[in-house]
């Protein structure tokens, strides 16, 4: 049993190496610098309705509306402000009849029962195209965008939406025509779809599937018919992913991997091979970091300028096992026409598998759409192909080249994070070079906002935009509005590209290395006019340069500490970043490298453990990031041989006045003390009596359960914690006459007034604290969302005669290990 696994092992390890990057995996990975909370989030704005699954956007800048499609309903909102509250809304429920059509099928009637919007287009300047799964039978509607109304009863959507509301999908409407790929019908096959009067045009499924259960990812048009030389078509291109068929083997079953393919708008189908079929499929494997176990997650379409610069964006997931991983890369729009142009596969019937096609290729060349050699040669329209192309074509879907990203390696590869979906906007930065920022969501409701700096990727921020735990199903971007939408599950959010003001200083501002925003000398903000540009300080490439000095001027508020020797003291150095290291600074001059002695560095403080004397001064922290120091923290320690009598029981007093001493209150509160347990000493004499008295005079052995209060009106109680595990293993005790069990039930003497309880010892001074009470309630932040949480002893109410050493040390020296390493530890959402 084991030989297999190991052979597999090997397999799988040859074919990653096979296909490996020239950066490490550690090195391809980057660590968000900052980390924004759900609690900390500002700026953004949200809506949400009284349905679910706001997954549908279509965003229309020119007119100001941001249409959502939800489940049961479509929605068109404001975009400048999303929850303005001047939505209009489109009905679009299921009728009780049809959901009982649907249970009748055996769907789930708290899931698939519903009309899940699917596809929102726009077909013309006056109306909209919407479908949706209507309870397992899809139905269309066009919407007036003047009356946000369907001026006609819907139809039957079978052909171009899913039955399926959790299968993929894509749809685009390119010049009134309809391009949808899904699987479709209620058995799902797959299909790429032309809907028009007459013919509809699919994929061929005989002899050879052209697609092997395939899952729709997106699709994207692209204008290549424009200022083309050879007189080429618009094209359209799908990204999705398939069950792998080039190789056969136990080991790759049902392995699915990630594909590109492409159809040409203007194919009208054969004459009489392939008639109503595509006459331009072609398809070829898309690869990011490995060729198997990883597949295509989302994809998104760069256009800038001329559709020769088009660029491709995926965001790939990688399972081996239990591990999980992501990986972006990007493509380029001549290396996919590249592999296009190379040679095809072709099934062998006797060895049962897929292999490169060596023999003669006919003319013109099949797949190809119709440019001016093929109208120069007779042929102007698909109809018009030879069938012996046609043929070929029938038989060659698969292309045997790969289509790899640019350089050859992807740009982010990630551990521990699924990334959902991805979005991408080019930003002119003030040294006027052109930065791609992505948008990557991930599946329990995070950002990350990332910028591609000489191919590399450094991460801006990780935002949490989702309290509760979802993915993110759809990202739009609107340059007018400056704004990024997300759809989810429970709503739709808008949040700002740039967020400059949350960077406070001119060090967090050119470190961010965010291409929205500079520093004008005040503020971090973007720069609106063409003299901004010029007078504003950013640095991408860098991140650290523009600021006057190299040292932060904003001086914190230093803190002091007052301990008694042999204690332990923390001081706390939180960092804004990241990306950050602390440096530690003793009386301003001496720096702190490592562990030395009773000294323990951490990535969030400072703990000096069975404190001496010496170790009196002024502590400072820095927070050190890109050659740039800024202080974080600065405390004054002072360790006392012991502490003064008088202090411990004086009033708190503000931090820079020493408590006087109060001798009359004190002697008052030993006088009252004194009554008190005078007072209590009797009580508890007679009530022993009494119950001696009591049960003694039963017949048979009794006993006094301390917790129910019903049994009697005398009830005795401990204050011991030690003891209320133990309770229950003497139930079935008995020694005699009486048995007192530990308990928590009130002490009420049925005749006596309880005297009133001893007043709390003050508190102590606010100086004399050694910094580790504040811990339980403090979240700590390491490296990136991954949290530790610090407890204490609560044994103690008094801070000053409590050890911490133990427990912290343990905690802290497990985090030396784990936490003070020279590279920062991956970030995990």
């Amino acid at each position: 049993m084991m030989k297999p696994v190991i052979c597999y092992f090997v397999v799988f390890y040859t074919i990653t190496i096979g296909y490996s990057s020239k950066r490490s995996a550690v090195d391809l990975d980057a660590t968000p610098r900052i980390t924004v909370t759900y609690n900390d989030l500002s700026d953004v704005k949200r809506f949400s309705d009284n349905v679910k699954n706001y997954s549908t956007l279509l965003l229309e800048d020119e007119h100001g509306i941001l249409y959502v499609g939800a489940r049961g309903a479509i929605f068109s909102l404001n975009l400048s402000d999303i929850s303005h509250g001047s939505q209009k809304t489109i009905p679009w429920e299921v009728t009780y009849n049809d959901i009982e059509k649907c249970r009748e099928k055996g769907k789930n009637n708290q899931t698939e029962c519903f009309n899940h919007i699917r596809l929102l287009q726009r077909l013309n300047h006056t109306h909209l195209h919407v479908c949706g799964t209507y309870a397992f039978s899809p139905k269309c509607c066009y919407i007036d965008v003047k009356t946000f109304t369907f001026p006609k009863p819907c139809h039957e959507g079978k052909d171009v939406c899913p039955y399926d509301p959790t299968i993929g999908y894509t749809g685009v409407i390119v010049d009134g025509f309809l391009y949808t790929a899904s699987r479709y019908g209620f058995h799902s096959v797959p299909d790429i779809r032309r809907d028009i009067i007459a013919p509809m045009l699919r994929t061929e499924a005989t002899p050879l599937h052209w697609l092997i259960d395939a899952e729709f990812v997106t699709s994207a048009l692209v204008r290549e018919s424009l200022n083309s030389t050879i007189g080429d078509d618009d094209k359209i291109y799908y990204f999705f992913n398939e069950r792998v068929i080039e190789e056969s083997s136990e080991f790759l079953d049902k392995t699915h991997v990630a594909r590109v393919a492409r159809v040409c708008k203007s194919d009208m189908g054969g004459k009489k091979i392939l008639q109503k079929k595509w006459t331009s499929f072609l398809k070829a494997r898309l690869v990011c970091s490995m060729l198997f176990y990883e597949t295509l997650k989302s994809a998104y379409t760069l256009e800038v300028g001329s559709w020769h610069t088009t660029i491709f964006y995926g965001a790939f997931v990688s399972q081996w096992g239990s591990m999980e991983s992501s990986a972006v890369c990007r493509y380029s729009i001549s290396d996919i026409q590249k592999a296009f142009e190379g040679p095809y596969m072709e099934y062998q019937d006797t060895t049962r598998k897929w292999d490169r096609y060596t023999g003669n290729v006919p003319q013109p060349r099949p797949g190809s759409c119709i440019t001016n050699e093929f109208r120069s040669s007779g042929y102007n329209v698909s109809e018009d192909l030879p069938n012996k192309v046609l043929d070929f074509v029938k038989l060659h879907p698969l292309v045997s080249e790969h289509v790899k990203p640019i350089g050859e390696k992807p740009l982010l590869f990630k551990r521990n994070i699924i990334y959902s979906r991805i979005a991408v906007d080019r930003v002119t930065a003030l040294d006027k070079e052109q930065y791609d920022v992505l948008f990557l969501g991930t599946d329990n409701g995070w950002i990350h906002k990332a910028v591609v700096i000489n191919d590399r990727v450094h991460i801006i921020e990780e935002i949490q935009v989702f309290k509760t735990p979802q993915p993110v199903e759809n990202l739009v971007i609107s340059k007018k509005q400056n704004s990024l939408y997300i759809g989810a599950q429970s709503g739709v959010l808008q949040l700002p590209l740039s967020s400059c003001n949350r960077y406070t200083s001119c060090y967090d501002c050119i470190l961010a290395r965010n291409p929205y925003c500079g520093w004008d000398g005040n503020s971090c903000r973007e720069p609106l006019t063409s003299q901004d540009r010029v007078q504003m300080t950013q640095d991408m490439q860098n991140g650290n340069g523009g600021c006057l000095n190299n040292t932060d001027d904003a001086v914190p508020v230093k803190k002091l500490r007052t301990v008694l020797k042999g204690d332990d003291v923390l001081l706390q150095c939180d960092l804004w970043s990241n990306l950050a290291k602390p440096q530690w600074l003793v009386n301003g001059t001496e720096p702190l490298e490592g562990d030395e002695g009773h000294f323990r560095l951490g990535v969030d403080g400072l703990l000096i453990s069975d404190a001496l004397l010496e170790h009196s001064g002024e502590y400072t922290c820095f927070s050190v990031e890109s050659g740039l120091e800024s202080i974080v923290a600065s405390y004054n320690v002072n360790v006392l041989l012991e502490l003064p009598k008088e202090k411990i029981y004086s009033e708190a007093t503000p931090v820079d006045q020493l408590p006087t001493p109060a001798t009359h209150a004190s002697t008052h509160l030993e006088f009252v003390y004194i009554s008190v347990i005078t007072v209590l000493g009797g009580l508890c004499l007679v009530l022993s009596v009494v119950l001696l008295y009591v049960s003694c005079q039963q017949k048979r052995k009794g006993k006094y359960q301390m917790r129910n209060s019903r049994i009697t009106s005398v009830e005795l109680q401990t204050v011991s914690s030690n003891f209320k595990d133990k309770s229950d293993e003497h139930n079935n005790y008995s020694d005699g006459c009486l048995q007192i069990i530990p308990g928590e039930a009130p002490t009420a003497p049925p005749s006596k007034v309880n005297p009133p309880p001893p007043p709390p010892p003050p508190p102590l001074p606010s100086e004399f604290t050694n910094g580790i009470s504040t811990l339980p309630n403090m979240l700590r932040k390491m490296n990136g969302n991954s949290y530790m949480l610090l407890r204490q002893s609560e044994e103690s109410s008094s801070p000053l005669y409590n050890s911490f050493t133990e427990e912290l040390s343990k905690i802290l020296e497990k985090r030396k290990h784990t936490q003070l390493v020279e590279k920062l530890d991956e970030s995990s959402v």
